[in-house]
């Protein structure tokens, strides 16, 4: 084991199998490990299409008019490393100003780090930040040699002491739903759940709604948000 984990010795899937089960590994951190295992073995098994990078970030013309027809939901697209590249006006209202932003700031985990403001937003900011430096983690083991991943891990590493230390935990995660409980300075307590969507037409790309339950005081002060 010492030699596998120092990259003195590659293990084979056998050991990879004997490994998860040794160390009672979720589907996560299972996946994490044979990512890993892929680039030391540079199989050339074809990956999964929902772990394909295209390079490209541009957001289909449809998805964007898709975004500016969801006038009650919050909503955004996230592309490789949590890039924000496209989001509707009530996002803007609920999170802040992307507009406003320059492009290298338009990154979700880079604000949830360095701006001020989300620290008072999130009412679980620790929960919601750790849960960024697992997902981001999960990327680095599907794309270890991304040149912008590592300047964006650095950057952050330099940043926020927390992060160096939840980074070098090496915890993964892979979600795709929850619920997040917001202090809007506007508005108050917002309660949503967030569901996350992917397409085959671009895979690395994710499209995030955040809803309210029907007849709650999140609905009606997004509306008075949406109106604002």
């Amino acid at each position: 084991y010492t030699r596998i984990e120092q990259g003195r010795l590659v293990p084979s899937e056998q050991v990879l199998a004997a490994l998860v089960r040794a160390l009672q590994l979720d589907s996560d951190q299972s996946e994490y490990l044979d990512n890993l295992a892929d680039h030391a073995t540079h199989r050339s098994t074809p990956r999964p299409a929902a772990q394909l990078r295209t390079g490209g970030s541009r957001v289909r013309p449809q998805v964007r008019r898709l975004l500016d027809q969801l006038t009650d939901t919050p909503a955004i697209v996230l592309g490789p490393r949590t890039d924000i590249l496209a989001w509707n006006p009530l996002a803007t209202k609920v999170y802040a100003d992307f507009d406003a932003m320059a492009p290298h700031e338009l990154n979700y985990v880079r604000l949830i780090f360095t701006d001020p403001r989300m620290r008072e937003l999130f009412a679980d900011w620790t929960a919601v930040a750790r849960s960024c430096v697992a997902i981001l983690r999960r990327e680095a083991a599907i794309n270890p040699a991304d040149p912008a991943l590592s300047a964006l891990v650095g950057e952050l590493t330099i940043a926020d002491r927390q992060f160096g230390q939840w980074w070098a935990a090496r915890n993964v995660a892979r979600q795709d739903f929850g619920v997040k409980v917001l202090n809007h300075p506007f508005v108050g307590e917002l309660t949503l759940d967030w569901e996350i969507f992917r397409y085959s037409g671009a895979p690395e790309q994710q499209l995030v709604l955040n809803s309210a339950e029907d007849g709650s005081p999140t609905q009606e002060r997004l509306a008075r948000l949406g109106r604002m």
